[in-house]
């Protein structure tokens, strides 16, 4: 029985480190619900908000900025921004738009206090970020998000390609993306794809997928890349754009969740 009780040792230990990634990262990763105008249709001069959909984000700083994908809030009017606490509480915020890129896909949001704590930011737990430089195929990952508007649903999975391209919202070829058979499904998007130490390797962004539901094929824009774009739209409101490379795509290559 010596080997057995090794084995299982060392699966309890990968249970209890896994356990840790999602009870760390639980207060960083949030639940986005969008909602667009729309007119009254016994009153056309009222409006009335009308739930669009719903997807992830995690918080960057600790001053209130929630990262996500661009096409999660595209054509929204309002979003709301639902935190976990340590324990379980729940609390949800307005958020109001930093700015966006739509060639990359991805968009800051920031948390807008509520009446008692006007002046200052929301405080959030940032999560803690990686490098996608380093990374292997045969890696492990997790992904954290909500799909279907299940809220913090972690699922695992190995790094299965590196240098994938994709198309973003704005019909332009986001590139160096990383490919992942961690379960993701349509409300995942931008939720986080963390390696084994809990930190963030890539934004999960879309699936390629006849059904629309996950086919073990998921694409996450990598960290380094997430980086350069979030920290530009954090200063400027706008991102930088780098030099227009001429590439071939293969045909819609990636669903957007």
């Amino acid at each position: 029985g010596g080997r057995a009780d090794a084995s299982s040792s060392v699966l309890r230990q990968q249970e209890k480190a896994t356990e840790a990634i999602f009870e760390r990262n639980t207060p960083s990763v949030v639940y986005i619900s969008t909602f667009a105008q729309r007119y009254n249709a016994l009153d056309l001069n009222a409006m009335v908000e009308v739930p669009q959909g719903t997807g992830s984000g995690f918080a960057w700083d600790s001053k209130g900025h929630i990262v996500t994908n661009y096409h999660v809030i595209r054509n929204a009017n309002e979003a709301k921004v639902t935190i976990t606490g340590k324990k379980g509480l729940r609390t949800v915020y307005t958020a109001k738009l930093v700015g966006a890129n739509p060639d990359k896909d991805v968009a800051v949001l920031e948390l807008v206090p509520g009446d008692a704590n006007k002046g200052s930011p929301v405080r959030t737990v940032p999560i803690q970020l990686g490098s996608s430089s380093a990374l292997k195929v045969g890696q492990t990952v997790f992904a954290i998000g909500n799909p279907y508007g299940l809220d913090h649903t972690m699922t695992s999975g190995i790094v299965s390609g590196l240098g994938r391209e994709m198309v973003s919202p704005s019909g332009r070829p986001i590139s160096n993306v990383i490919q992942t058979d961690a379960a993701i499904n349509p409300g995942n998007s931008g939720g986080v794809l963390l390696d084994v130490d809990g930190r963030l390797v890539g934004m999960n962004t879309a699936i390629y997928s006849p059904s629309g539901t996950s086919a073990g094929i998921g694409f996450a824009i990598p960290v380094d890349t997430l980086a350069t774009q979030v920290e530009s739209l954090l200063t400027r409101g706008r991102a930088t754009r780098a030099v227009i490379g001429i590439s071939v795509l293969d045909g819609a290559q990636a669903r957007v969740l």
